[in-house]
Formats: structure tokens, C-alpha cells, sequence
């Protein structure tokens, strides 16, 4: 089921979407930041479109104008013990070329009503590195409640990194967005 915005469709992926996935997800800018590896060719975006992208409430976003595919969203079936149950974990990318102009709040604002309207949950979680900065910024934007900082990830590079995580309960975004 597609899900649209002013600016953005968010629909599934197809692999006819894998060039576009690769031509942003090679960039180191896109994906090191959020823990994973750049792509190193179309076919490998292909498998991720097959594999990871195959998973339920996870959408390609295409940019209305031109209909390419231009970054990914959605839940990534992870849940969290201690907070309110059914609760999921909302995950996203988006091509550097279109850093910078709202998008991706823009699509979370429409995931977020997606989550709590359509697939009752209780709570939405994510997270960011320390150093990713932008990540933070949409999650700020998008009304997210920080949570607990200090755990660490291992990245691709096989290093630890500090994360934040942050949370966002269906009767926060309710006076939320309804005021």
C-alpha cells in the first residue's frame, strides 16, 4: 500500500528500483553513517531490494517530480522489551542529493501516522550515532523523546560507536500532532 506526501511517494520496493538504490546507497556519506556499507553494484542493491527491502512496512521513496527512487523508510520489525508494546523500530536513508530540503521529516511525519493510525502501534523507536548529526535533526524534527544514550553499535568498519536512541509513544504524537 503506497503512502504519499506533498513531495514524496512511499511505496515498496521493486527490483526494477535497483539502480536508483545503488546510485545513492554507493555514496559512503549515506550509508556509513548509518551503519552499513556502501553498495558496490547494482546487483548488490539488488539483493538488498530481494532480502532486507522485501520486509513488511519498509518503502521506497520516490520523489513525486521525476519518479526515481531517491532514499528508503520504515520499520524494521525490531521491538523493544521496556517500552509500550507493539512497538517498532523506524529506520531510513536518503540520497545526499537531496539532503537539505525536508524530505526525510516529511516522510517520517507520514510513517508516524502510518505506525499509530494504521498499524497500532503503541511506540516508535530509533537512533543515530553520536556523529551523524543529520540523523539527529530529523529524529528532533520528527517529535522523538530521547531515551538513553551511551550503547554501542559495531559498524561496518568493525569499530564501536556511542548511539542515542529515542522514542515517540502514539499519545505523544497524538498531542502532537492533533495539539
Amino acid at each position: 500500500m503506497p503512502l504519499e506526501t506533498a513531495r514524496l511517494l512511499l511505496r515498496p520496493f521493486t527490483e526494477a528500483d535497483a539502480a536508483d538504490l545503488y546510485e545513492y546507497a554507493r555514496d559512503p556519506r549515506v550509508g556509513l553513517p548509518a551503519g552499513w556499507p556502501p553498495h558496490g553494484s547494482v546487483e548488490e542493491s539488488l539483493k538488498i531490494i530481494r532480502t532486507v527491502f522485501a520486509a513488511p512496512h519498509t518503502f521506497a521513496l520516490t520523489d513525486r517530480s521525476s519518479g526515481k527512487v531517491i532514499g528508503s523508510a520504515g520499520f524494521t520489525g525490531r521491538s523493544r522489551p521496556e517500552l509500550p508494546a507493539p512497538n517498532d523500530e523506524l529506520g531510513y536513508a536518503l540520497s545526499a542529493a537531496f539532503w537539505g530540503r525536508g524530505l526525510m521529516p516529511e516522510a517520517a511525519a507520514e510513517l508516524l501516522r502510518y505506525a499509530f493510525e494504521e498499524l497500532g502501534l503503541a511506540a516508535v523507536w530509533c537512533s543515530h550515532y553520536a556523529d551523524n548529526p543529520r540523523s539527529r535533526r530529523v529524529i528532533e524534527k520528527s517529535g522523538f523523546v530521547f531515551w538513553r544514550g551511551g550503547t554501542v553499535h559495531d559498524d561496518p568498519t568493525g569499530t564501536e560507536r556511542p548511539a542515542r536512541f529515542y522514542t515517540l509513544t502514539r499519545d505523544e504524537w497524538s498531542r502532537r500532532t492533533k495539539g
